[in-house]
């Protein structure tokens, strides 16, 4: 495999790779426009059930995000879900509803798309001020996940800092929960948990892993890893599942916590989850499909350990794909939301974006280059064309609560809007929003974030 070919298929593999495709429907498939009747009267519901947004702003008077606290109710997991990877307004609001969640909620943990491994690094400068956080991103937020890379989701970091200074007693954490990448730092910390408190281990974990722990950069070493043969990417997932098998059946060291040594089980877990999700078979698309829906999977099961352990409320973030319970992506047989379902039954609220028009960054399909994108107004047929002909121009609405002709509505698959890290892509999709989220945040016009990376 050529590094050019390992660049694309990292970027595939590890972020959303929705698109818009309200331009053109598929050959030979008419969309169903509603009726010159049917739709003003869904317009007119919906602007009768939504709640007007006055701001994306974080900074500022949060009254208008009850109405959105009343309809979190009691969940313990709000998936909060983005219509691009690379839109500020989507991460702007997120710091908004974050902050009204942890002051006016309770909730204490933000948990993004992003590896496990890296959220250990960017939780210590929340928590401690460990590190320069400039410096954490450069060195995190790679390959694929330099999306993140951006002014608004570095702002968000630091008021989580900033309100750890105010409220040292009882501070917010923030978690990665993907599992596209275990860096140094978490093979560091299972082999100092086992030279301490089970030596007897030391030397066998030691040879499980030797050569497994990054030596160069993240994107670099994806890069390489991604180019390895599959029997050699088979071998390493399972030396990494002795090791956690090995942690697993160990009781806590005397003098050590049951918390440590979960802890340390959890970082070998996670180790384990990135060797296992590249030990399928890349070149075969049936295996590719299998491999995300582990990856959604495993990034389920760790906001619920997560949640399980620490006790957090937590809004987790990422795409829309994601957070929805409906795998309108055939790529994604079973979404993160869908598990987290499973898991947390009505303790999981998932809220999904949408947007009329506007502005994201992305990976250009062909390149792999960090570019501004734009599009222009939501065609009719889709569900953002009507959506927008409300007379809030943002605005939250509960579609559980909505009138019936709105649930009717939004019950039927249309052309939606989904645009992840890849762009352009011709793939349509149809969305029934009323079976994918629970609760849907509309905004009028989007623009880029500020990227801070390399192109």
């Amino acid at each position: 495999m050529t590094p050019r070919k390992a660049a694309v298929l990292s970027s595939a593999l590890l972020l959303s790779l929705g698109a818009v495709a309200v331009a053109a429907p598929a050959a030979g498939d008419t969309p169903k426009h509603p009726s010159a009747r049917t739709v003003p009267s869904v317009v007119d519901a919906i602007e009768r059930s939504a709640h007007t947004l006055r701001s994306t702003e974080p900074a500022g008077s949060l009254r208008d995000l009850t109405a959105l606290g009343r309809m979190v109710g009691d969940a313990e997991v709000v998936g909060l879900g983005e219509a691009t990877h690379g839109s500020r307004d989507f991460f702007r609001m997120k710091h908004r509803v974050f902050r009204y969640l942890v002051e006016e909620k309770g909730f204490r943990t933000f948990s993004l798309e992003l590896p496990w491994s890296s959220g250990v690094r960017v939780n210590e400068y929340v928590l401690y001020g460990k590190g320069d956080l400039d410096r954490i991103a450069r060195e995190e937020f790679q390959g694929s996940y330099r999306i993140w890379n951006n002014a608004d989701y570095l702002n968000l970091i630091e008021w989580m800092r900033a309100h750890n200074r105010h409220h040292p007693a009882d501070p917010v954490r923030f978690a990665g929960n993907d599992m596209g990448y275990a860096g140094p730092e978490l093979y560091r910390r299972v082999t100092d948990h086992v030279a301490r408190d089970h030596p007897h281990l030391r030397s066998r974990v030691a040879a499980l892993y030797d050569g497994l722990a990054p030596t160069a950069d993240a994107a670099t070493y994806l890069e390489r890893y991604l180019q390895l043969p599959l029997p050699e990417r088979e071998k390493r997932a399972e030396r990494t599942r002795k090791v956690l098998e090995l942690l697993r059946k160990q009781p806590p060291a005397p003098g050590t916590s049951a918390q440590e040594h979960l802890w340390a089980v959890q970082h070998a877990r996670a180790i384990h989850q990135m060797a296992e999700g590249y030990s399928y078979d890349i070149t075969d698309e049936a295996r590719v499909t299998e491999m995300m829906k582990y990856r959604d999977r495993v990034m389920a099961e760790n906001v619920a350990w997560w949640h399980k352990h620490t006790g957090d409320r937590i809004l987790l973030s990422a795409h829309n794909t994601h957070v929805s319970y409906d795998a309108f992506d055939p790529r994604y047989p079973k979404t993160q939301g869908a598990f987290l379902r499973d898991s947390l039954g009505g303790d999981y609220v998932s809220i999904g974006f949408s947007f009329h028009s506007g502005a994201f960054k992305a990976f250009g399909t062909d390149d792999n280059v960090i570019r501004t994108y734009r599009v222009d107004a939501a065609r009719p047929g889709s569900n953002e064309h009507t959506l927008d002909r409300a007379r809030q121009r943002d605005y939250v609405l509960d579609m559980r609560t909505a009138p019936r002709s709105v649930r009717t509505w939004l019950a039927e698959p249309r052309p939606t809007r989904n645009i992840g890290a890849g762009w352009p892509d011709p793939m349509e999709y149809r969305i029934a929003l009323g079976e994918a989220h629970d609760i849907l945040i509309h905004l009028n016009e989007v623009e880029a974030t500020t990227y801070l990376g390399n192109p």
